[in-house]
Order: C-alpha cells, then structure tokens, then sequence
C-alpha cells in the first residue's frame, strides 16, 4: 500500500477544454517516504528539491494543459533518469538488472541519489537490490505511466503535443558542480537537447516570452535536458519536449525553502508565458 499517491495529474476543469499541451514537475515533492532512510542533514537534503515549482506553473491548468507532479523527492527516487541508471557502488547486493550509467552516476545523483550536489553523503549505508526495485515499482514506474498516457491522450485528440518538463536551478553553481563554483546562473534555462526535442520556433517563442518579462534567458547552457525530454521529445512525431529551469533566488530562500515577495510576480510572469505556450500550442 502507498503511504500516499505518488503521483498528482491535474487535468483542465470543463471550463477550459483541452489542449495539445502538457507539463511535468518530477522534482517538486516534499513527501518523504518513511523508508527513506537518509543519514544526512533534513534541510541539505531539502535543497535537492525543485520546490514550488508545481504550483509556479499550476495556471496551465486553467488554459486547458495538464500538469503531472512527482509527491516524491528526487534524492529518494529520480523520475528524471533511467531505471538502468544503478550505482553500483551504493548497493549491498547484485542488482538482477541491466545497468547503464549516466554522466549523473559518477556525480552520485543517478536514479537513486548517493550524495548530494556538494559531495556530502545522504547515507551511511547500502541499500538493497530489493530495496531499490520497490522504489522503481511504487514511484518510478507510476510517474512515467502518468506522464506517457497525458502525452498519448494529448496527441491523439489533437495529433501534436508540446510538453514543458519543469525545474528550478540555483542562483549559483554550488561545489561539486561540473560549472565552477560561484558562476552566476541566468534567470531562465530553456534546455531542447540541441534542437533535437522540440521544433525550433517553440524554443524561440518561449525565449521571446521570458525575455518580454524581463528575464535572461540562455537556451542549452549549462542545462540541456536529461532523461524526459530526451524521451518524449520527437519533433518528426509531432510530439515536441523542452525544458525550463527557473533561478530559485527569483521565487525562494534556497536554505529555508520558504517563498519571497517576489514569488507572486513570477508567477504572475509565468501565467504570461503559458497563455503565449497555450496560443503557439492551438495553432
């Protein structure tokens, strides 16, 4: 039995009919599994989390997208990664799988997180293949079933889907960072994979939209996108993926994780630039 849902789909009221555009939060929960375990500080491993960022993007909803959301934290289980992505070196038995590493892995943040962004470990123990497969199965495995059938649903109503794979980011590249320490980040990250994920016109209307509010913008630098956008993203299928990372210092106090008065700006920004990814998405 689930201590709680795993996943959250939010689906457009009747007001607001559907449109050929979805959103996913993989790194937003804050629900901690009590099996969890961790040995390390509550607040260090809290900033792991892409908090907030659910409910910045939420007034999607209202416009006719549908909005998935991990209950889960990241440092738990990564929604965003490979079920082949093991660290070995975590485990205290073999793992029955396949496994193929990510560049991640060797960070220590593969599917299951070994230590967090500044190289302080998150247990003091390994954890079993047994383990590690229930979290596949109980939050893994229910996010990309959720995530894939909104994008089905999507495209075969309306024969395209635009999907925004939502994060947030530091305001600076903190130690352990394969960016050197203290380089200041941009407001705004757009991250296509290179032009690989999503029609090229739908990166370019999002960076003209964060731009019209205000923001800098970079677009595959430092972030490209990872395993989501990499996956559902097909231009030739009419299924088009991008990334958005958000600075966290635009909404949030990064160590107490509490929103600051800016919070209803942004948000206020970000409704600006989903009617304008509504409108692109309709045509």
């Amino acid at each position: 039995m689930f201590e709680f849902q795993p996943v959250r789909v939010l689906a457009p009221p009747a007001k607001a009919p559907s449109i050929p555009l979805v959103l996913d939060s993989p790194h937003s929960g804050v629900r901690y599994p009590r099996d969890f375990q961790f040995s390390c500080d509550f607040l260090q491993l809290r900033r792991a989390e892409d908090t907030h960022v659910d409910d910045l993007f939420s007034s999607a909803v209202d416009l006719g997208a549908t909005l998935v959301c991990a209950e889960f934290p990241r440092s738990y289980i990564d929604p965003n990664r490979r079920v082949e992505d093991i660290d070995t070196e975590m485990l205290a038995d073999h793992w029955p799988g396949k496994v193929n590493h990510s560049p991640k892995t060797a960070s220590g943040i593969g599917l299951i997180w070994r230590q967090l962004d500044d190289k302080s470990p998150i247990y003091t123990r390994k954890l079993s293949a047994a383990e590690i497969s229930e979290r596949i199965e109980r939050f893994h495995t229910p996010y990309w079933k959720a995530l894939r059938e909104a994008i089905n649903a999507a495209q075969m109503k309306h024969r395209k889907v635009f999907h925004i794979n939502c994060h947030s980011m530091p305001a600076e590249a903190k130690t352990g960072s394969w960016l050197t320490a203290g380089t200041v980040l941009p407001d705004i990250v757009l991250g296509d994979r290179d032009g690989s994920t999503c029609a090229p016109e739908f990166t370019a209307m999002l960076r003209a939209a964060f731009e019209a509010e205000g923001l800098s913008v970079a677009v595959n630098d430092p972030y490209k996108g990872v395993e989501l956008v990499k996956q559902f993203g097909k231009p030739t299928q009419n299924r088009h993926s991008i990334q958005i990372e958000i600075n966290r210092r635009l909404y949030m106090n990064e160590v107490t994780r509490e929103r600051n008065e800016n919070y209803g700006s942004l948000r206020m920004s970000l409704r600006r630039v989903l009617e304008q990814s509504a409108s692109y998405a309709k045509l």
